[in-house]
């Protein structure tokens, strides 16, 4: 029998909280089609202000750290884009970047259906969304991986997480050893993207939010700084300040540099430091559920165990209006922080890039949380490149991975890879796309979370998309074109075509050295939240 990761104080604290559920898989509202409440200019529910349990008085001031009120319009890049006329889509120079500055900013948890500019009704995203009006929006990419450990490392090495080999937290864990897996220790010779820049000549700086991105999995390779919070899931308020400071303290440094910043703002986990406003709140919710990090783990564990929560519609709708408070936090905040790059006069020579190590699920599939399904909804990420001074954006709908960051970034700065890179990388770079040329490519996805499951996943270039169970051997097939919520398993109608498909994702495992059929596939245990403390 499975071990079970609750802890006998979770039930006592939340069962009373869970008691007369009713049924969630009959009615699961869809994520991009939320019951919305009458909002005001900000993006809250005026009537939801002064909700009981998630809500304090609606004249309070939120502390400015908070960043709990949307940012004001115009955001900084609609009064760039007022005062701009270039247009970088039609005419991308391979030079526009080059030798410049780089930030990479990772929005953990951030799910592409709940962001604006993609299609989401509710008022989440206005910072970000006129970012990716300015911007190279790629509106169809997919995280190799659902949860951050194995995906953020892939965007630092070119690898697929079966390479890296950080697919979770420990490398061994049994009754006898506990071994944190490490980059260091698993697979000493890839060669990071902080490194590469490193021997370009650029300063290396990472501010994060702790947990998965920490430096005990040796997040921190080619970092000459790496800092992070000692809270587990550290949000933007620590780490957005430092990196200001990071970079204000350079002075007349005349390096470029390379910055990476992520925050937990979003995830599940995470708590705003003034509690929730429930902004997005239906005022007729009764309440059955506060929004806490302590139910959040409860819903995930009990998910797991069951195989699917009940939970009614309304309960649904309630986590999801808290993400989406959530991500107006994170948005807000990086307002802010776009604003400090414009005053430290970064923009014009700065590429910046925006995206999300995987999504997150609110019962799409029964479940909560991420890691161990390969459904979009914990797939599907934004992503967004910005050439210094670019004022235009360009929507560019071809698939693409998380895996193509690394060549991406290095292309741009006019970095030539070094052999070693060469030889390890495993995506391609969207320089191509984003001067228009087509692309056309299957993409592959896996998780083995917690060795609770172990999943692989292709999707082809006309959107077809097999998931392969491996402890079961059991196949989904889904048409995205006609089915993107992937809600009807289509496997029976067309065999041949989940032949071909699974043919292709096995002949890709084996061709980058692992063999699926090479191994039995036991599921296991392996903590989720125990962390290394990197130091």
């Amino acid at each position: 029998m499975r071990v079970r990761y609750l802890k006998l104080w979770w039930l006592i604290t939340t069962l009373p909280m869970l008691f007369g559920l009713g049924g969630c898989g009959a009615s699961t509202p869809s994520s991009t089609s939320p019951t919305e409440t009458s909002t005001d200019q900000s993006g809250a529910s005026p009537s939801a202000h002064g909700a009981e349990t998630l809500t304090s008085d609606s004249s309070r001031e939120p502390a400015a750290s908070s960043a709990a009120i949307v940012p004001t319009s115009p955001s900084l890049w609609e009064m760039r884009a007022d005062a701009g006329d270039s247009a970088p889509g039609e005419t991308l120079d391979a030079a526009a970047a080059a030798g410049r500055n780089v930030i990479f900013v990772s929005v953990d948890a951030l799910q592409a259906a709940h962001v604006g500019g993609l299609g989401y009704p509710r008022r989440t995203t206005p910072s970000l969304d006129a970012f990716a009006r300015c911007s190279f929006q790629f509106s169809h990419c997919y995280s190799v991986a659902s949860w951050t450990v194995p995906s953020s490392m892939t965007w630092f090495t070119g690898v697929y997480p079966s390479e890296h080999r950080i697919v979770n937290k420990y490398a061994v864990y049994d009754d006898t050893r506990q071994t944190i897996a490490s980059l260091k220790q698993l697979a000493p010779n890839l060669t990071t993207l902080a490194q590469e820049l490193q021997s370009h000549g650029y300063r290396t700086a990472g501010f994060c939010g702790n947990a998965g991105v920490s430096r005990g999995f040796g997040y921190d390779t080619g970092f000459e700084v790496y800092d992070h919070e000692s809270a587990k899931f550290g949000t933007f308020d620590y780490s957005l300040p430092r990196a200001v400071n990071w970079l204000e303290q350079r002075g007349d440094d005349d390096k470029p540099f390379f910055l990476f910043v992520h925050g937990y703002d979003v995830h599940g986990q995470a708590m705003p430091s003034d509690g929730f406003d429930g902004r997005f709140v239906s005022e007729h919710y009764d309440r059955r559920f506060a929004g806490t990090s302590q139910e959040q783990e409860y819903l995930r564990e009990e998910g797991l165990d069951r195989g699917q929560l009940d939970l009614r519609p309304e309960d649904i709708e309630f986590w999801r209006a808290i993400y989406d408070e959530k991500i107006a936090r994170a948005d807000a905040k990086l307002e802010s922080f776009f604003r400090d790059l414009d005053r430290l006069g970064l923009l014009d020579n700065t590429l910046i890039i925006v995206t999300s190590d995987h999504g997150t699920e609110f019962c799409e599939h029964g479940r909560f949380d991420h890691g161990f399904t390969l459904y979009n909804e914990q797939i599907h990420v934004p992503l967004w490149i910005h050439l210094p001074g670019q004022v235009t954006g360009v929507d560019l709908p071809q698939p693409v991975s998380s895996i193509d960051v690394m060549p991406t970034i290095l292309e741009l700065l006019g970095v030539a890879p070094s052999d070693a890179v060469k030889e390890q990388s495993r995506g391609e770079s969207l320089v191509g796309a984003m001067r228009g040329d087509g692309q056309s490519r299957y993409l592959f996805c896996e998780t083995d979370y917690r060795e609770f499951t172990f999943k692989r996943a292709v999707i082809s270039p006309d959107r077809w998309k097999l998931i392969y169970t491996l402890e079961t051997r059991e196949r989904e097939l889904y048409d995205l074109n006609q089915d993107p919520g992937e809600q009807n398993n289509v496997v029976a109608a067309h065999p041949a075509l989940a032949d071909e498909l699974e043919g292709r994702l096995f002949d890709h495992f084996r061709l980058i050295g692992h063999d699926l059929r090479a191994r039995s596939w036991q599921p296991g245990y392996n903590p989720v939240y125990s962390f290394p403390s990197g130091n």
